[in-house]
C-alpha cells in the first residue's frame, strides 16, 4: 500500500493553507530547493560547460522522461522532456498529420484547453488542414472516414470530465485516424495507460500534479510503432541524429530523441527530478482510489452544505479526473473570499470554481476544511466585498 502520509510530508505546505490548486501548480517538494542549489553549486559553478558530460545534463531529458514513463503507462526509452507543452502539442500533431497523408481533418472538442486549439488552428492554417471542434459528448460520433488526427485532452480543465482514452483511440484507429492525447490534467492524477490504450502520441506538462515547479518542461511520448517514422515539423538541433557533427541538413535522431528541440532547461529539470523522487513507491491504483475518495467526499459535502453552487463535473467518478468544478454566478468573488480564508482553488471563466485534489498531499481534513469554509462564505455572502471583485492578471 502507498504511504500517503510520507508523500504529504515530502511537500512544503504553508501553515494554515488548504491547497486545492495542485491541478494548476503543484506545491514545492521539500527536496527541490536543495536539489537545485546543489546543481548550481556543485555542477554549474564547479564544472562549468563540462557539466553537459560530467553531470549528465545532455542526457537529462531522456533520464527524467524514463521516470515519468511508469506514471503514464509507457515504457523506458519512450518519453523525452523539453520545451513547453504548446511546443510538444505542435510536434505531436504535426507528426501525426504527416503520418496520415491524404487526410486533413483534425478533430477536437470544445472542452479542450484553448492553447491546444490555438496550436491546431495555426497548424491547420499553414498546412491546409481543417480543425473541427465538437462538444465533448459528440466526439465519438464525429469520428469519420475523413479524419486524420483525433486530438483531445483526456481530462477537461474546467469540468474534470474524463474521456475514455482506450475507446476513443480504438474508434479513431477503426476510421484510419491517429490519436494525440494531452495528459496535462491526467499525469500524476489518474491511472493513465498509454500502451494499453494503444494511443499514438501523448504530451503533458509537469508543473501540475507532477509538482515540477512553475514553467517546468513538458514531455512527449510516441508509440514505438511510430518512433522511427514520426517526422516532427519543428526540427531542432538536439533532435538531430548527430548534433555535434553540425550538419547543414537535418537528419532525425533515433526514436524519441528526434522529439528533442532546443537546449534542455537543466535547472528546471533538477527541480522536477526532485519532485519525481516523491513518486517512488507510489502505486497508481492506490493513487486513483484516493483521488476518487477525496472527490466523492468533497461532492457529498458540497451537496449537503453549500446551496447556491451547482456541480459542473460528472457525478460518476469513472468519468471524472481528480478535480471538481462548481458553478456560481459570482465564482470569481467567491473564490477570492475562499482564498482569503486559506483555501486555495482557482477560478475559470465564466463562472467556475475549480478544485484540484492531488492524492500525494491532499487528505480528508482538506476536504472537510474546504467544504466548511465555502459553506460559511455562501451563507454569509461574505464574498460580496469590493476587493473580492477585483481581478488580477492571472486568475
Amino acid at each position: 500500500m502507498t504511504d500517503f502520509a510520507r508523500t504529504r510530508a515530502a511537500f512544503h505546505l504553508p501553515q494554515g493553507v488548504i491547497y486545492l490548486d495542485g491541478n494548476s501548480l503543484g506545491p514545492m517538494p521539500v527536496a527541490a530547493a536543495e536539489r537545485v542549489a546543489a546543481m548550481m553549486r556543485d555542477e554549474w559553478a564547479q564544472m562549468l560547460i563540462g557539466g553537459w558530460n560530467r553531470a549528465g545534463w545532455y542526457v537529462q531529458p531522456r533520464r527524467v522522461g524514463d521516470r515519468i514513463a511508469p506514471l503514464i503507462g509507457a515504457a523506458e526509452g519512450q518519453v523525452v522532456m523539453g520545451d513547453t507543452l504548446s511546443i510538444k502539442v505542435f510536434q505531436a500533431l504535426s507528426a501525426a498529420l504527416a503520418l496520415n497523408p491524404g487526410r486533413r481533418v483534425i478533430l477536437s472538442d470544445s472542452g479542450n484547453f484553448p492553447s491546444d486549439l490555438y496550436v491546431a488552428q495555426g497548424l491547420a492554417r499553414v498546412t491546409g488542414a481543417e480543425l473541427r471542434v465538437v462538444a465533448p459528448e459528440d466526439v465519438a460520433d464525429a469520428i469519420g472516414p475523413d479524419l486524420a488526427v483525433l486530438m483531445l485532452t483526456e481530462v477537461d480543465y474546467r469540468t474534470g470530465r474524463r474521456h475514455d482514452m482506450a475507446a476513443l483511440t480504438a474508434r479513431a484507429h477503426e476510421a484510419g485516424a491517429l490519436a494525440v492525447w494531452d495528459l496535462a490534467h491526467s499525469a500524476g492524477a489518474v491511472d493513465v495507460d498509454l500502451l494499453g490504450a494503444g494511443a499514438d502520441f501523448a504530451v503533458g506538462c509537469t508543473y501540475k500534479y507532477l509538482n515540477g515547479g512553475p514553467g517546468s518542461p513538458a514531455f512527449i511520448w510516441v508509440h514505438p510503432r511510430h518512433a522511427e517514422a514520426a517526422q516532427p515539423c519543428l526540427q531542432g538541433w538536439m533532435g538531430h541524429a548527430a548534433p555535434f557533427a553540425f550538419d547543414g541538413d537535418y537528419r532525425p535522431g533515433a526514436g524519441i530523441e528526434r522529439m528533442r528541440v532546443g537546449t534542455p532547461p537543466v535547472i528546471a529539470l533538477a527541480a522536477l527530478d526532485a519532485a519525481l523522487d516523491v513518486w517512488e513507491g507510489v502505486q497508481m491504483a492506490d493513487l486513483r482510489a484516493r483521488s476518487v475518495a477525496l472527490t466523492e467526499a468533497f461532492i457529498a459535502g458540497i451537496d449537503a452544505s453549500c446551496p447556491g453552487v451547482t456541480l459542473h463535473s460528472p457525478r460518476d467518478p469513472a468519468r471524472r479526473g481528480s478535480q471538481v468544478g462548481l458553478r456560481h454566478p459570482q465564482a470569481h468573488a467567491v473564490m477570492q473570499a475562499l482564498i482569503a480564508q486559506g483555501v486555495v482553488g482557482d477560478f475559470r471563466a465564466p463562472d467556475v470554481l475549480r478544485f484540484g485534489f492531488a492524492p500525494l498531499f491532499n487528505d480528508m481534513s482538506d476536504v472537510e476544511g474546504a467544504v466548511d469554509r465555502l459553506a460559511g462564505i455562501l451563507r454569509s455572502a461574505s464574498w460580496d466585498r469590493p476587493e473580492y471583485h477585483q481581478r488580477a492578471a492571472v486568475t
